[in-house]
């Protein structure tokens, strides 16, 4: 088996060919170190659609995991039920020390503490628009943390500062590029010390330039070792900064291992499918 990249060996380029799992699914990612995220036999479904069929994952801390795979797949589904934006019909949750059993119900505190350890950015970047950016990332933290609002603004400037976006926190977002904004909704995340960082699809809605300028924030956190989640079609990315790779396809997952196993060589026929269409684009 393939040794997994480590933060400090990412940005390796590597051949855009195809996809497998160097080890079976069930298969602990030890390697990588302990897991900072578990999820064990999920599912959900709406109505009689079933997006989500007892699906199982290991996240180690300090790792990035890509999830790959056609529309529909259930990776943005799996993502929100991660930090219970959606709630599923079975299966636990663990990240960090807050275990979630579907099974025995949600305790509103349990919830809470959950949803706090992790930061969440979406396609849309979600930002008040009557708010001024500076706001934006301080109100939650003020709510959420409890902090003073002389802190929370210390806080807000650094992590302003720290995106390249230091002159705009007097501003309201609509005057900021859709890559500043997107760039405002990950300080906003950072600013409530998460535990694991999850996106879902983070640069889907900015073209390509920009697009970069986020994918860069996210490598750099990658390199300091955070705890990241990414759905992604960003092959490059997947490919040179994750450590570990998941495909999904119909709920489940299909394959799961080395990036650049499974970049060069599929296993699976639904995955080769998969990276053949997004390479010929």
């Amino acid at each position: 088996m393939s040794e997994v990249l480590g933060p400090q060996q990412r940005g390796m380029t590597i051949p855009s060919q195809a996809i497998t799992s160097s080890f079976p699914l069930d298969s602990p990612s030890a390697v990588l170190g302990a897991p900072k995220v578990q999820v064990s036999h999920l599912a959900k479904a709406y109505g009689d659609n079933l997006v989500l069929r007892d699906v199982s994952l290991e996240v180690p801390s300090g790792s990035v995991t890509a999830m790959i795979g056609p529309s529909g797949a259930g990776k943005s589904t799996l993502l929100r039920c991660m930090n219970l934006l959606e709630r599923p019909d079975a299966g636990t949750i663990q990240i960090g020390e807050h275990l979630i059993d579907v099974a025995k119900g949600i305790a509103p505190k349990n919830l809470a503490a959950l949803r706090r350890s992790t930061g969440m950015v979406f396609q849309t970047f979600n930002l008040f628009p009557h708010m001024t950016v500076l706001r934006n990332i301080s109100l939650p933290q003020q709510r959420v943390l409890g902090r003073s609002s002389s802190e929370a603004d210390e806080i807000s400037h650094r992590l302003l500062s720290r995106m390249g976006l230091h002159d705009k926190a007097g501003q309201y977002p609509n005057r900021c590029s859709g890559g500043q904004q997107q760039r405002i909704a990950i300080a906003r995340a950072l600013a409530l010390d998460p535990e694991v960082m999850l996106f879902d699809e983070p640069t889907s809605a900015l073209d390509p330039e920009v697009g970069a300028e986020v994918l860069d924030v996210m490598k750099e956190l990658a390199s300091e070792g955070m705890t990241m989640v990414v759905v992604t079609h960003e092959m490059s990315f997947a490919a040179n900064v994750s450590d570990q790779l998941v495909v999904m396809a119909e709920g489940r997952i299909i394959e799961r291992g080395d990036p650049k196993d499974i970049m060069r060589n599929p296993q699976h026929e639904r995955t080769r499918k998969f990276l053949h269409a997004v390479m010929e684009r």
